[in-house]
């Protein structure tokens, strides 16, 4: 195999970017990934970080070199120096929470999934519209060099026409209590807004939106989704078969069947990872990118977006984040789980 071919594309460097001023909304797990990895990799700066715990805050920002640490999301998102907000609060408050830096002027970028439902995500755009701001959901993988390798191959048609997507993605989450965010309903818990929409996603930004969504699957104890299997069906014909559970460390790799070939991703595929391009006719090749810090890429695209004047990313668009969350809205709805407020 050849480590890189012909219909193969590369991602744009992400310290090629312009700079932008962020401002991190809850200081919790996946921001401290925001954190450390923007300034080193990006010419862009985290500038403050907000918590209701103004400790927690201060400790966080002391850690990783922040500045400014403020003991309210209020304080955050009024802070003049802060140009755009990443909301990393557990589903249940990305809406307020985007709505409330949106108001003050802000762009967002909101960590998947962007909300808890398609109906929350369409007020958030529309916010944002009015304003004229940039918001984009935190979908990470999007930006990926493996994921624009693999939008090369399609485009080349070296596969033919895409039949099937298979994707999974699964955690071994058994030990977690009850009042974990993860099995809580009041929190948005479950694995289809932390585990499933990674493989959701990954289908619609192959196949794009699904006319048919049918799934089975099983419940915690405290009513939120466990585990999952999904199968979409597109206009088009193709379909895919995805799974999801917080019950096993699954392989989570995914693959793309065409007439022509397939294109293999090994797991994790959702992250930085390999890519395989395997022809009826011909070499199989493979591409594994250098990629030391993945969160770098999508904040990269918001830099350049945000000083192109745009409001918005073509690679993840308003109006394909809400195909996915109502594709999601629709499995969860045949689950059985229903969050509160539904």
């Amino acid at each position: 195999m050849t480590t890189l071919g012909p219909a193969f594309e590369t991602a744009q460097d992400p310290a090629a970017a312009p700079a932008l001023r962020w401002g991190i909304l809850a200081p919790g797990g996946i921001a401290r990934k925001f954190a450390a990895e923007i300034p080193a990799n990006t010419a862009s700066s985290v500038v403050a970080v907000g918590s209701r715990d103004a400790g927690r805050a201060r400790a966080f920002a002391g850690e990783y070199g922040i500045p400014t640490a403020y003991g309210s999301y209020a304080e955050l998102v009024a802070d003049a120096q802060v140009e755009a907000v990443y909301i990393a609060s557990p589903h249940s408050e990305h809406l307020e929470h985007a709505l409330l830096a949106l108001g003050a002027g802000k762009h967002v970028l909101v960590e998947k999934s962007i909300t808890r439902s398609a109906g929350e995500a369409r007020t958030l755009f529309a916010a944002a519209a009015d304003r004229g701001l940039f918001a984009m959901e935190a979908m990470w993988t999007r930006f990926l060099p493996h994921m624009i390798a693999v939008h090369g191959v399609l485009d080349s048609g070296e596969i033919g026409e895409v039949v099937s997507v298979s994707a999974e993605h699964g955690q071994d989450m058994r030990a977690l209590g009850d009042e974990h965010r993860m099995r809580n309903p009041a929190l948005a818990g479950g694995s289809m807004l932390d585990l499933t929409v990674y493989p959701i996603s990954f289908a619609h930004d192959i196949l794009g939106p699904p006319e048919q969504v049918t799934a089975v699957g099983t419940l915690t104890s405290t009513g939120v989704d466990d585990t999952e299997a999904i199968t979409l069906r597109t206009a088009s014909g193709a379909v895919a078969l995805l799974h999801a559970t917080m019950r096993s460390a699954t392989a989570n790799a995914a693959t793309i069947n065409g007439t022509e070939g397939r294109i293999e991703l090994a797991g994790t595929f959702y992250a930085p990872t390999t890519v395989t391009v395997r022809p009826r006719h011909g070499e199989a090749r493979s591409f594994t990118p250098e990629v030391s810090a993945g969160f770098a890429y999508q904040a990269a695209e918001v830099a350049r977006r945000v000083h192109a004047g745009e409001t918005f990313s073509p690679r993840h668009d308003p109006e394909g984040t809400i195909a996915v969350m109502a594709t999601m809205d629709e499995a969860r709805r045949q689950l059985g789980a229903v969050l509160p407020g539904e």
